[in-house]
């Protein structure tokens, strides 16, 4: 019986060593590849489950570093370092493209089938790749309605799939429609779901240190965020035998 394998492959970008984790599914041959962007907090076991979880499909997995190798648990110390991230495109497109080139790089890996997902800060960047115009057959965020500079969403090259909760204080109406616009105004083909009654990353399981406020797991709808996207992937990226 085979199994996947895992490693951590270090790797520059933004001015730290990354760490990031990935996942190589049984056999020899090339297999369609995803990349996956954390919460701001940075990578953790969660991710990394997703990444053991993709390759356990056959897909190639890389769960990429935001921190350089550090997990943020203070909330104070995330933001601080998050949010002038997020507020800065060039240095989330230098993360993604970082890691991005580490998988293609990657022997097991189809250059050629590649997707990006992330949530909260990981969804950001997985997003701003694809406003650089970067070759990916899927994006799928969670947490992340944010908009780019004006004009760049026209140069997404894939369908975007992205959800939030509904009383997400975070990612509120009014950024939601700011979002919905710029991808339709770009041409974008573009799914928004809005999960009833889900807070910020209701998709992430119960953490054992603070968390800012408005943040909250939600089982049923974690679950199903999960099969959204592995049904975009099945869309965009099939698996072929």
């Amino acid at each position: 019986m085979t199994t996947i394998t895992t490693r951590t492959v270090e790797y520059p970008a933004d001015n730290l060593t990354m760490r990031g984790y990935l996942a190589l599914p049984a056999g020899a041959e090339r297999r369609p590849a995803v990349l996956i962007g954390p919460e701001g907090m940075g990578l953790s076991d969660v991710e990394r489950r997703r990444a053991e979880a993709l390759a356990d499909l056959g897909y190639v997995a890389l769960a990429f570093d935001l921190h350089g190798g550090r997990y943020l648990e203070d909330p104070e110390e995330m933001l601080a370092r998050c949010l002038p991230l997020l507020a800065d495109p060039d240095r989330m497109r230098e993360i993604g493209h970082a890691a991005l080139n580490v998988l293609r790089a990657e022997s097991r890996a189809d250059p050629d089938r590649t997707a990006a997902i992330g949530y909260g800060t990981g969804g950001a960047v997985a997003l701003e790749l694809g406003r650089d115009g970067a070759d990916l057959c899927a994006i799928g965020t969670v947490n992340a309605l944010t908009t780019g500079r004006p004009g760049e969403a026209a140069r997404i090259r894939c369908p975007v799939w992205a959800g939030v909760g509904s009383e997400d204080p975070i990612m509120p109406p009014a950024q939601r429609e700011a979002f919905t616009a710029e991808m339709q105004a770009a041409g974008v083909d573009w799914r928004l779901v809005v999960y009833g009654g889900a807070l910020h990353a209701f998709h992430h399981p119960p953490v054992d240190h603070p968390a800012p406020p408005g943040v909250g797991h939600h089982p049923r709808h974690a679950q199903r965020a999960w099969q959204d996207i592995l049904a975009l992937l099945a869309e965009c990226l099939p698996l072929t035998d």
